[in-house]
């Protein structure tokens, strides 16, 4: 038994001697293949941050010598007087054209809205859609134009019941019905790309089935001006203001522009523009995997409670430059409501047309003589005089908040209802103006960059025209007048 013992003690002494050569064994293979590395890493045989090389500082050329650059457009003058002589000959020339008529409101003034020729400057007419001037110098006065309006939604859980997904809007009425589109200010934010956003959500955490409720609460009962519905056939003009919309609420009929941004035609406005981008962002959250059970319902998002996810529209700016150009009566009531939100103004649309008139008297606008039926123009019953009007675009001229308007005017024979207004080619981009347009009223207000370097605001309008299309066609020979005086 001792000698089994004996035995059996050597063979562990044996193992034993041999796992500490081993180690040892492996303890210099390791530093010498370590030393090695490094070896190799200095000598830049092996990758690595080590090296023996010298280090390289880069060396830049010296400039060479710059050039100043020659302006491409000097500094408006705006102390050059307007000749008020040939102002008034101009204005006279307006009035004798064909199919004008009498009744009509005219006025020239200097970039500081100083009045030098006019007819009939206190009398208050229809001014259509030149009104989306007062609203846009408002809205760009109160609101951080660089604002954006996010589309939301939001996940509520109750044990037993199937997961709500909210659906909250905050003003975007230009949303798109599939992915967000970077290269447009119709459309930037997608209600595809946030249905996606929200499917990996709500799969990270084990939900494949909603219900679905959108809030449009934002603009609480009263969506439509009053007698808005008399200049709004075929509900062709204005959809109810929203929380949330698709494309404005057009309905194209398969047929969309190329173009989201550009398009000359109507298309017949949804009623429920709200209900109708809801019922878009079920389809796309089916799209990605996410079942909604039963009817989407309007409710409220739930208070206090972080997004799950979020879209984000355009600037506010440029939402403006689309508005003002494409004249969109819903987009400008929105801008008068949110207007009236910010300012603490009742949420309606006589608060937002409060809002807009306090904000432009505020400014030192006359608004004396100023009736605003809505925010956009469409709605029958709004009247001012051309002083208005003027009061506005020195406002605009004036720079600071008014830049961003004066960006968003048409240009005759370039862009916005404008396009097809030039008259004369040798001063396409010197006017930036707003048109104006109803069955019975021809209007048209803006800013000129003279050819003398000067600038000068105007302002014209016509009720009741004895030939609309003759009395446009004054309205453009006036303008292409104007850059001469």
């Amino acid at each position: 038994m001792a000698r089994r013992a004996s035995r059996h003690r050597h063979r562990r002494a044996v193992a034993a001697s041999r796992r500490i050569v081993t180690v040892a064994v492996s303890a210099a293979a390791t530093v010498a293949l370590g030393i090695g590395y490094v070896a190799g890493d200095l000598t830049d045989v092996v990758p690595g941050v080590l090296t023996l090389q010298p280090m390289r500082i880069p060396t830049v050329p010296s400039a060479r010598t710059a050039r100043a650059a020659d302006p491409v457009l000097a500094d408006a003058d705006r102390s050059i007087p307007v000749d008020a002589a040939a102002a008034d000959a101009l204005i006279d020339t307006f009035l004798g054209s064909e199919g004008v008529g009498s009744d009509v409101s005219i006025a020239i003034a200097g970039a500081d809205g100083t009045v030098v020729a006019e007819r009939n400057a206190d009398i208050v007419r229809e001014p259509a859609s030149t009104l989306k001037t007062l609203t846009a110098v408002a809205a760009a006065t109160v609101l951080d134009l660089s604002d954006t309006l996010d589309t939301e939604t939001y996940l509520i859980q109750q044990e037993g019941q199937t997961p709500t997904l909210v659906l909250k809007g905050n003003g975007d009425m230009l949303l798109g019905a599939g992915a967000s589109d970077p290269d447009h200010v119709n459309g930037r934010a997608g209600l595809g790309t946030l249905a996606a956003q929200s499917a990996v959500a709500l799969q990270q955490r084990g939900i494949d089935r909603v219900r679905l409720v959108y809030d449009d609460t934002l603009f609480g009962e009263q969506r439509y001006p009053s007698r808005i519905e008399e200049n709004n056939p075929d509900n062709l003009y204005y959809a109810p203001v929203s929380a949330l919309a698709v494309d404005g609420g057009r309905n194209w009929n398969g047929d969309p522009p190329d173009d989201p941004d550009l398009y000359t035609g109507y298309a017949e406005l949804s009623t429920q523009p709200a209900a109708d981008a809801a019922a878009t962002f079920a389809t796309r959250l089916a799209e990605n995997g996410i079942a909604v059970d039963g009817e989407v319902t309007s409710g409220a998002a739930p208070q206090g409670q972080s997004p799950l996810t979020s879209v984000s529209s355009a600037q506010l700016n440029e939402i403006m430059a689309f508005m003002m150009r494409h004249s969109d009566n819903t987009l400008a009531e929105e801008f008068g409501r949110l207007t009236a939100l910010a300012a603490g103004r009742e949420n309606s649309p006589h608060g937002a047309t409060q809002a807009v008139a306090a904000t432009l008297q505020d400014l030192g606008v006359d608004t004396a003589q100023l009736t605003m039926a809505d925010c956009s123009g469409l709605a029958p019953g709004s009247s001012l005089s051309v002083r208005t009007l003027i009061g506005v675009q020195s406002r605009i001229l004036a720079g600071g908040a008014g830049s961003v308007v004066a960006g968003a005017l048409s240009v005759p024979g370039l862009i916005g209802t404008a396009a097809g207004r030039l008259d004369d080619e040798s001063v396409a981009g010197l006017l930036r103006v707003k048109t104006g347009t109803l069955g019975t009223v021809t209007s048209m207000a803006g800013s000129v960059s003279r050819l003398n370097g000067g600038v000068l605001c105007f302002a014209v309008v016509v009720n009741n025209p004895e030939n609309a299309w003759e009395a446009a066609h004054a309205v453009d020979v006036f303008m292409a007048d104007l850059p001469g005086l």
